[in-house]
C-alpha cells in the first residue's frame, strides 16, 4: 500500500512539475514512465536485497526469491533499478535521460517517506537499543526500548529531502536539463541514510563491517561519491 501511494502521489507531483516548468512532456508519456519506474524499483529493490544483503540464504532457498510480500527490499538496489529503467525509457522515447532522472529524484522522497512509515507500522528495520526517553518497545522483537529509526528516516530521507529538492527546483539553473537535481538527490540521501544507520539495528545475519559501519553506510558512501562526481561534471 505504501508503494502504491508513493507511486501515485509521485507521478502527480511529476505532472505538476512538468506543467509548472513547461517541459512539454505528454501526460501519457509520464504515465508510461510510471510503469517503468514501478518495475525498476520493485525488481531492482528485490534483486538488490538478494545480492547485497542476503545472497547465501536465497542461493540455498531460490523459491523464497519470489516472496516479495514477506519483505526483503533494498533501497540501493531499487535506486539502481530505477536508474536503469529510466535510462531504457529515455533511450526508447529519444528524450534526455536527465529530464526524467531529475523529475524522478524530486518525486522519490515521497515514496521513501511512505515506505519508512510502513516499516514503522510493520515493526521492521527497528532501531538500536537506547536509554533515551524517545525509545520505543517493539514487543515482537524484545522488551527493550529502541530508537524509532524508521521515523528518523521518514523525516530525513523523505520530508526534509523533499523540501530541499522542492526549494532547489525553483531555481532556474536546477531545472530538469542537466542532472544537477539527480546529483543532489544522491548526495543528500546518502548523507541522511549514513547518519540514520547509526540509530538503526544492523541486520543480524550481517552485523557491522569495516570501521564498524553497516552495509547501508558503505553503500551510501559509494552513492555519495557518484553524486559528487555527477555534480562536479554537470555543474
Amino acid at each position: 500500500m505504501a508503494y502504491i501511494i508513493g507511486f501515485l502521489l509521485g507521478i502527480k507531483y511529476i505532472k505538476y512539475l512538468n506543467s509548472k516548468h513547461k517541459l512539454n512532456l505528454n501526460n501519457d508519456l509520464i504515465n508510461d514512465f510510471l510503469f517503468f519506474s514501478i518495475f525498476g524499483v520493485i525488481i531492482g529493490g528485490r534483486i538488490g536485497y538478494i545480492i547485497l544483503y542476503n545472497p547465501n540464504y536465497y542461493f540455498n532457498n531460490p523459491l523464497e526469491i519470489i516472496k516479495v510480500w514477506e519483505g526483503g527490499m533494498a533501497f540501493h538496489g531499487g535506486l539502481i533499478g530505477i536508474i536503469l529503467s529510466t535510462l531504457f525509457f529515455s533511450k526508447k522515447n529519444k528524450i534526455s535521460y536527465f529530464i526524467f532522472s531529475d523529475l524522478a529524484a524530486c518525486a522519490a522522497p515521497i515514496g521513501i517517506f511512505f515506505g519508512r512509515i510502513a516499516n514503522f507500522i510493520n515493526g521492521e528495520l527497528v532501531g538500536r537499543i537506547t536509554e533515551k526517553k524517545i525509545g520505543m518497545i517493539f514487543n515482537h522483537i524484545d522488551n527493550l526500548p529502541r530508537h524509532p529509526s524508521q521515523i528518523y528516516e521518514a523525516v530525513s530521507e523523505g520530508l526534509i529531502l523533499f523540501l530541499i529538492l522542492f526549494f532547489l527546483q525553483n531555481r532556474e539553473k536546477f531545472i530538469y536539463k542537466n542532472g544537477l537535481i539527480s546529483s543532489l538527490f544522491l548526495i543528500f540521501y546518502s548523507v541522511f541514510r549514513f547518519i540514520s544507520e547509526y540509530f538503526r539495528e544492523p541486520d543480524p545475519h550481517i552485523g557491522l563491517q569495516y570501521f564498524n559501519l553497516s552495509l547501508g553506510q558503505i553503500y551510501s558512501i559509494l552513492f555519495f561519491i557518484v553524486g559528487i562526481i555527477l555534480f562536479i561534471k554537470k555543474k
